[in-house]
């Protein structure tokens, strides 16, 4: 193998693994139309979505909660699908009027057809913890 060669797989390689394990530690999937929640459930998967803005201080104070207690138990990422739906596109979309998503800064825990928690506008770390927890274990129970 030429060193060119070698060189420029071992580079695609890296930057393939370095943005899959970019993606898999604290990012939220967007919602979209291809419907990210819908196709997580499917699998059996657990997800817990995040019905929020960029402008809402709320949602923001969520975030930070959120991001610290994933960058603390990498078990979240490992077992649970995270979605961020953004409030101000999907407000009066099905996502949102059939879960009866009552305004942003709402967080839910889904599995299979089963809404399994909520909170709306709470941003307690002690609350988004036993959120979380309880998506924890579903996920890692069956």
């Amino acid at each position: 193998m030429k060193r060119r060669d070698f060189l420029i797989s071992t580079c695609a390689a890296g930057l393939a693994f370095a943005g899959a394990a970019h993606a898999a530690g604290g990012q939220f999937i967007p919602f979209d139309d291809s419907d990210p929640i819908a196709a997580a459930l499917s699998q059996g998967r657990t997800v817990f979505v995040d019905y929020t803005t960029d402008w809402c201080s709320t949602c923001a104070a969520q975030k930070r909660a959120i991001d610290a207690l994933r960058a603390e138990n990498p078990d979240y990422d490992a077992n649970i699908v995270f979605v961020r739906v953004d409030y101000d596109i999907y407000g009066n979309a099905p996502v949102t009027t059939g879960r009866n998503i009552p305004r942003r800064s709402t967080l839910i825990v889904l599995k299979g057809d089963q809404e399994l928690g909520r909170i709306v506008a709470g941003t307690a770390r002690g609350d988004i913890k036993a959120l979380m927890d309880t998506a924890l274990k579903a996920a890692t129970t069956s």
